[in-house]
């Protein structure tokens, strides 16, 4: 499994508050969910967006309340990977659970800048900084916790 896209960058501490704002908590729907991802940290981040785009951030991504609002309204969004330095557990959780991929890797998150073109091979844990010509190793998820990000998700897993 690969993704490949540009790199939207953001700072320590992203919590699900500015992924998705508690405002818009009121709707089920992951599509009225995406339109308001990341407004309050990046109000153009929903209109810049493309799919396949990477989030690229530092450490304790994902902190905060242990809705699956967030990592649901940031891959509706479009982006197929997010890569930090840390994640919060539970956001952490809830990525695999819905079906976002997600890596942990310093060294890449502190060289990637907005707008460098990122491939990541999920299967060897490579990300490319296509702009830069620099690679990173992240580790890549075992086969059984790919299987459930190719399938889009924990229960669509379990379904087959």
């Amino acid at each position: 499994m690969k993704a490949q896209g540009i790199a939207h960058t953001y700072a320590d501490n992203v919590d699900t508050d500015v992924i998705i704002p508690a405002r818009y908590l009121n709707t089920p729907n992951a599509r009225e969910l995406a339109a308001h991802c990341m407004e309050d940290i990046d109000p153009d981040f929903v209109k810049k967006v493309k799919e396949g785009d990477i989030i690229v951030a530092g450490w304790n991504f994902g902190c905060g309340s242990s809705r699956e609002h967030a990592p649901l309204a940031i891959k509706t969004s479009g982006v197929s990977c997010v890569i930090a330095k840390t994640f919060a557990r539970i956001f952490y959780r809830n990525a695999i659970n819905i079906g976002l991929a997600i890596l942990e890797c310093e060294p890449a998150a502190e060289a990637i800048k907005a707008g460098d073109e990122v491939a990541v091979d999920f299967d060897t844990g490579v990300i490319t900084n296509l702009t830069r010509g620099e690679s990173y190793q992240a580790q890549p998820f075992p086969p059984f916790i790919q299987n459930i990000i190719q399938k889009g998700g924990l229960m669509k897993a379990i379904k087959g």
